[in-house]
This record gives C-alpha cells, sequence and structure tokens, in this order.
C-alpha cells in the first residue's frame, strides 16, 4: 500500500518534469525564470506542508493523516488541467502549492507506518520497498504522458488527469486494511512480538510537540542530512529540461533517457535499503551500518558533478542515474535514522522537520537556478550539478558530527543506553 501510494504521488508530481520542455516553449512561453517560480511553489507547500502534515499524522495516525494528504494531492493535480494559458503562470504556480502541500503527508505516513510494522534491523529494506515508488511513478510519466501529449502539447490537459482514479481506489484499499499492529485483528501474537522484538520498551501514547524535539540534536542530524532532498528535486524538476535542451530532443525522444535514469533510481532505493540490514545481519552495530552504507552512496553520487563536461548523451544519461540511483539508496538510509532512534510517537514529526529542510532548500535552488539560466544560459547547469555531486559527503559529515553515536531515544526523548 506505501509503495502503490508513494507511485501516485511521484507519478502527480513528475507531470510537470516530463512535460516541462513542452510547456514553456510551445505551450505558455515561460521563461526558465517562470519554471523557477512555478517549481519553487510546489517546494514552498511542501516545506509547509512537512511541518503540519508531520504534526497532524503524529496526532491523529497514519490511518487518517494518510488519507486527508493523498485527497489534497489528488484534488490540485487534477486541477492543473482547468488552467488556461491567460493564467498559466499564477495557475500553475498555485496548483503547484496545493499539490505540493497534499503530497508533503506521504513520507511521514510512510515511515511513521513503517516504524510501527517492522523492527528496526528490518525498516531500512522497507523504507527502500516502499521509496521505490518514487521511481516507478516518475518511470510510468514518461511512458504514458507521450501516448497522450503530442510534440506541439495538443491534450496536454490530459496528463494531468490521469492519477485521480488510482487515488481514489488506493483511498478506499487503504481505509478497509490498515490498522496499527496492536489493533489489527488478523495479527497473531508472535507477530506482534517479533516487530515489538528491538523496541526501547512500552511508549505512551502522548504527543510529542515540535519544542520538545526541535532543540535535539538528533532532529538536527536528520534535517541536515535531508538537505540533499535539494538535488533529488533538482533532478526531478530541471533534469529532463536539461537532457531535452542540451541534446535537442522532444517529448518522446526524452522517455528512454527519464526511464534509464528512473529505473537505476529505483535499483538504487531497494539495493540501499538492502545493504544496511545486510550489515547488521553480520553483527554490525545500527550505527556503523547506517553510516558506512551512507558514505558508500555518497561515494556513489561524486561522479554526476561531470555531467555538464561530456557532449555524449548517453553518458550524461548514465552519470545522472547513477547519481539519483545513490541518491535513493542514501534516501532508504536517512528516513530509518527517525525510526532508529526516536520513539514512534515521534516519527512524523521528525520526518516532517526534515523534509521541510529539504523542501526549503529545493525551493532556494529552483529560484536560484532559474534565474541564472535566464540571465547567463545553460553554463549554470555546471554549477548545479558540481553541487549535487559534493553534498553528500559534506552533510554525512556534519551529521556525524551532530549525531555520532546513534543511541535510542526513549518514550521521554532521553538517551537508553544498553
Amino acid at each position: 500500500m506505501l509503495f502503490a501510494a508513494t507511485t501516485i504521488n511521484y507519478m502527480d508530481r513528475s507531470v510537470i518534469g516530463v512535460l516541462a520542455p513542452t510547456l514553456q516553449h510551445k505551450v505558455f512561453g515561460w521563461t526558465d525564470a517562470d519554471y523557477g517560480y512555478i517549481s519553487a511553489s510546489f517546494q514552498l507547500a511542501y516545506g509547509i506542508g512537512m511541518l503540519a502534515m508531520g504534526a497532524l499524522i503524529d496526532k491523529i495516525g497514519t490511518r487518517w493523516g494518510y488519507t486527508i494528504s493523498i485527497a489534497i494531492w489528488s484534488v490540485f493535480g487534477m486541477l492543473h488541467a482547468t488552467i488556461r494559458p491567460a493564467f498559466s503562470f499564477v495557475g500553475f504556480a498555485l496548483a503547484r502549492f496545493g499539490l505540493g502541500f497534499g503530497e508533503s503527508g506521504n513520507f511521514p505516513s510512510c515511515i511513521k507506518t513503517v516504524a510501527e510494522w517492522f523492527p528496526k534491523k528490518e525498516r531500512a529494506f522497507a523504507t527502500g520497498i516502499f521509496n521505490a515508488g518514487s521511481n516507478v511513478g516518475a518511470i510510468m510519466a514518461p511512458l504514458i504522458i507521450p501516448l497522450i501529449v503530442s510534440d506541439t502539447g495538443h491534450n496536454w490537459q490530459y496528463a494531468f488527469l490521469t492519477t485521480g482514479v488510482f487515488s481514489a481506489i488506493w483511498v478506499v484499499g487503504w481505509l478497509s486494511i490498515y490498522r496499527k499492529p496492536e489493533e489489527h485483528p488478523k495479527l497473531s501474537a508472535s507477530e506482534l512480538a517479533y516487530i515489538k522484538s528491538d523496541s526501547n520498551g512500552e511508549e505512551t501514547t502522548a504527543k510529542v510537540p515540535w519544542g520538545k524535539v526541535l532543540p535535539l540534536p538528533q532532529t538536527w542530524a536528520f534535517a541536515i542530512a535531508k538537505l540533499t532532498d535539494a538535488v533529488w528535486w533538482f533532478y526531478l524538476f530541471w533534469g529532463g529540461k536539461y537532457i531535452a535542451e542540451t541534446f535537442g530532443l522532444n517529448i518522446r525522444g526524452l522517455g528512454l533517457p527519464l526511464i534509464i535514469i528512473y529505473v537505476v533510481a529505483d535499483v538504487g532505493s531497494i539495493a540501499g535499503g538492502w545493504l544496511s540490514g545486510f550489515f547488521m545481519n553480520r553483527g554490525w552495530s545500527v550505527n556503523k551500518a547506517r553510516k558506512i552504507t551512507l558514505l558508500i552512496c555518497a561515494l556513489i553520487i561524486l561522479p554526476v558533478m561531470f555531467v555538464t563536461l561530456t557532449d555524449n548523451k548517453w553518458l550524461a544519461v548514465a552519470l545522472i542515474a547513477l547519481g539519483a540511483g545513490g541518491h535513493q539508496a542514501w534516501s532508504a538510509n536517512v528516513f530509518t535514522l527517525v525510526s532508529d532512534v526516536f520513539p514512534k510517537k515521534a516519527t512524523a514529526t521528525v520526518v516532517g522537520i526534515g523534509g521541510a529542510m529539504g523542501a526549503f532548500a529545493g525551493l532556494a535552488a529552483h529560484i536560484t537556478l532559474g534565474e541564472l539560466l535566464t540571465a547567463s544560459g545553460p553554463g549554470a547547469y555546471f554549477f548545479a550539478f558540481l553541487i549535487a555531486g559534493l553534498m553528500y559527503l559534506t552533510v554525512l559529515g556534519v551529521a556525524h558530527l551532530l549525531m555520532p553515536k546513534m543511541t535510542p531515544l526513549g518514550d521521554d526523548l532521553k538517551p537508553v543506553y544498553s
């Protein structure tokens, strides 16, 4: 269910990345700065929503919190299709804002669900599996959109309507199926005991306000690590534009490069989640397993900074794919840092704080890149890919300094020493 929802989520948000060159140059006549601000409106709402949705999901639970989230993003996703050319800039900015606010509830819901249903040694792998939906959604967008939208942009509206039915079906299934383990009628006592086998003792149901988690260095270690989300947003909203404009591709020619990038990202998501679990099964501590995996991911991502130095389309695609795969492996492990350290009742709130940091970093990146491209041309991409390559090693070092031991926090948010 988490995988399916994440797939729908990323289909919705990926549509504009696939259509961007067509909408910009053949339908609406946006500048790169216009497109940057439209993308930034999504990021602004996503950041605000991460804070609000994370707290809401911890308060009312994943069953109803997730339902509210997907309902909001589905409505605003379909509203894109109603926008007319005379109001395209304002209309898209508003629609992207609503979409971003709704979609912000996806990952806090998913991480909280994984924390509720899996022991620590399985959480990164479970996260890798549902997180793979982000890439499946991003793959489905370039597969489906060229079948609907012409090279001239005819029928572009239908591209934004494709996921509404999927969302409705998902909500019915989610409300029918999902319960917390303690409340699920089909869960055996032995299964529940396994889920709780490495927990930090019994937890209360008292809600955790931002004021209690915000000052903790563990919260900021996660938030700093999530700054790398800005790189993923760059791939998602600008990667297709870069490839299309650099190598002269139309909407159909862009499909295969994007599919390759997100297939590799899919493999990275699952493999990265599996790798840290593999290390833990060999007796490594959670701290060592997670951080060595993150270091491997950061090193794999480094070569993406050379993308603009090649005039070979497929080499450029391969380098971006390597960066995307490394990011998704990184992301699967970064998300599990929260459930490794924090009690379950605080996970969605902390994920929301970190997600907001990543979203606001993405917002700044969209605006800056759009303005630079409009003012100075494609050369601005060099600095974007350079930052994308170097960022992970930098934030890993800072996160390690903030949280060197990854000591779990108990129900009172104080360290629990074994």
